[in-house]
């Protein structure tokens, strides 16, 4: 099992409306597509607007195999194009659970 930790900042003053047009239009395409979704997450303390998705898959393969299919979605591709210009950086982490993790048990 992995887990993909996507963190991403939103430009200054952006967060409502990218909260609001990806709960509308590109959450029901990732939880299609990517399954299963850990945790969302708003940045409180600590560097400001930012957004953390942890995804979980089985494998890499796994990943690579969902992530091409929600690609492969026109509907994916709407979205990519009304976001344009929200986010200033993205970081993408892929991590594995140590054995005594709880997603292990």
């Amino acid at each position: 099992m992995i887990f993909e930790h996507r963190t991403y900042t939103v430009a200054h003053g952006q967060m409502d409306s990218y909260l609001a047009r990806y709960e509308k239009h590109a959450l029901p395409l990732q939880l299609k597509h990517l399954g299963r979704l850990l945790g969302f997450f708003v940045s409180e303390i600590g560097p400001l607007n930012q957004v953390v998705h942890i995804w979980v898959y089985d494998s890499l393969a796994d990943r690579e195999s969902r992530r091409a299919a929600l690609e492969a979605d026109p509907a994916w591709h709407a979205f990519k194009e009304i976001n344009r210009g929200t986010f200033v950086q993205q970081d993408v982490k892929i991590l594995r659970g140590a054995p005594f993790n709880p997603q292990h048990v």
